[in-house]
């Protein structure tokens, strides 16, 4: 091209980041860029929270303004910032590639309580402008106060640097474009599929007159199709809700060993408790109207839903399901008791990692009142796993989130081969993480508790029955069959073989937890 192409951009640090990153690119294909910094509604307005603000697109209404008068040839965007449509007479020419769009959530040092979820202490005050951030936060801890964010990525950690919050939250990709140091603080980061982030977040869109046919050849160069694909499906959603900023949505869009799997959380208001759902699929072709339809107002839900675990008031599961007024009935159809009353001191003196494969596992070690004398790390499975260690006291340095316990222990030994490893358990453990491991690595069996099937155990009438582990699976078919239309969910792989080789259908949640679980029986 032989004309110099003026880029609009929004005047914040990571706005201009983000202009210069797409006049860098389109340096390297030898075109020529300026930048051109316009003042949108979002960025004069500080004082009001997203769902206040006039109309939508209140930080790009201005770009698209200039785009169509013909001052600027491009405008740069967040994507997730963007209208579900664009004003006549303009196109997304190009979108980037995804930069992680987890979430990251910084605490005061001070504030961080090790015992809580999230580890924001009881009762913190949490800054966020997001109405998604929001719902997500207070459905997994209901005892934080939320109070409104606003400004851009620097102004809002200043704020909390100044303490008028103990906590805020950010998108990862905007911190990690911006190269900010976190070290001042305790960082949590929340993963896109268990905090499920705004539609198409992490993606920057390019966008153009539609008559500017020269330009948009140009930019296909920095376009990324596949990108593309996941966002009209995100975008989709969004666009089928009828909703902008403002809407307590999350949805995420991934490709996965070929299948696209979506992720995606939905409340009525920023207080409200969002409903949650897992799908796969092997095209995106209509899934956008398959997801709606399952937060349809007149979608039938079960009537009731047994779970093999003791759900407390305070469970996820359980406020998920009784909020859609599912009947749960929920008894463990095991026991268990502890199989030593005295650790010796002397196991833990090599140990550089302590892996738990179960809650159970991580209460009866501590039980024990281990002493450590050097630093270990922990690894655990799951976040019932990670909550009982917090309780203890501990972080976990690895989590396995996966169903698939072969997918864990792949994950795990990439940090701990070559060290020695102790599993606290179950008396007659499955080793099934011990398997991942290489042959250099030491790995020691700690049993702690032994697992007693229950004996005579009651058939249940629920339309979903949920399994939480093998010897529970056990325990309810040693006497009882499944009766016709009930519908089964195992937490995991190897709770799902068992009724493989029973011949049971059965649904695997997303994650073996009780965000999975309940994701799982409301995709049901």
């Amino acid at each position: 091209m032989d004309r110099i192409v003026i880029i609009g951009t929004r005047g914040s640090e990571l706005a201009l980041w983000q202009a210069n990153f797409v006049k860098d690119r389109l340096a390297a294909i030898n075109i020529t860029a300026e930048l051109k910094i316009i003042k949108t509604q979002g960025d004069r307005i500080l004082n009001l929270s997203f769902d206040k603000l006039e109309g939508k697109g209140f930080f790009t209404k201005e770009l698209e303004e200039e785009l169509l008068a013909g001052k600027i040839d491009i405008a740069v965007h967040s994507h997730k910032d963007l209208p579900t449509e664009n004003p006549p007479g303009l196109i997304i020419a190009a979108v980037s590639e995804r930069e992680d769009p987890a979430e990251l959530l910084l605490i005061l040092k001070d504030c961080v309580d090790v015992r809580q979820k999230l580890s924001v202490k009881y009762g913190g005050i949490v800054g966020t402008s997001s109405n998604r951030r929001k719902a997500q936060l207070l459905a997994i801890r209901p005892d934080l106060e939320i109070e409104e964010l606003r400004g851009n990525v620097p102004t809002r950690i200043g704020k909390l640097r100044d303490e008028k919050y103990d906590a805020i939250m950010l998108a990862k990709a905007g911190v990690t474009r911006l190269g900010i140091d976190l070290s001042e603080f305790h960082v949590e980061e929340l993963t896109a599929t268990e905090f499920i982030p705004a539609p198409a977040q992490g993606v920057l869109a390019i966008q153009i007159r539609e008559t500017d046919t020269e330009l948009y050849s140009e930019l296909q160069a920095l376009h990324h199709p596949e990108v593309a694909e996941e966002l009209a499906l995100e975008r989709g959603v969004l666009k089928l809700f009828g909703g902008g900023c403002h809407l307590p949505l999350g949805c995420y869009c991934r490709k996965d060993d070929g299948k696209f799997q979506v992720f995606t959380s939905k409340a009525d208001t920023g207080e409200g408790f969002p409903d949650r759902l897992f799908i796969q699929a092997d095209t995106t072709e209509g899934l956008a109207d398959k997801i709606v339809s399952r937060f349809a107002a007149d979608r039938k839900f079960p009537k009731k839903v047994f779970i093999s675990r003791d759900i407390p008031a305070t469970s996820y599961f359980r406020k998920a399901l009784e909020k859609h007024k599912i009947e749960i009935e929920d008894r463990s159809l095991i026991r268990t008791v502890p199989v030593i009353n005295k650790l010796d001191s002397y196991i833990l003196k090599s140990v550089d990692w302590i892996f738990f494969t179960s809650k159970n596992a991580v209460e009866y070690f501590f039980k024990l009142g281990p002493q450590f004398p050097k630093k270990v790390k922990f690894g655990v499975m799951g976040s019932g796993s990670e909550d009982m260690l917090r309780r203890n006291g501990h972080f976990a340095d690895y989590v396995g989130e996966s169903t698939d316990t072969a997918d864990v222990a792949a994950d795990f030994a990439k940090l701990a081969n070559g060290t020695t490893v102790l599993f606290p358990g179950a008396d007659n453990p499955m080793r099934s993480i011990h398997q991942g491991l290489s042959d250099d690595t030491k790995k020691i069996d700690l049993p702690v508790y032994e697992t007693v099937l229950e004996e005579d155990v009651e058939a249940t009438g629920a339309d979903v029955l949920v399994f939480t582990s093998p010897s529970n699976v056990e325990a309810y078919f040693n006497d009882n069959l499944l009766e016709p239309g009930q519908k089964v969910i195992a937490i995991g792989k190897s709770t799902g073989r068992k009724f493989e080789e029973m011949g049971v259908n059965y649904t695997l949640p997303f994650s073996p937890d009780e965000v999975g679980l309940a994701e799982a029986v409301f995709g049901i």
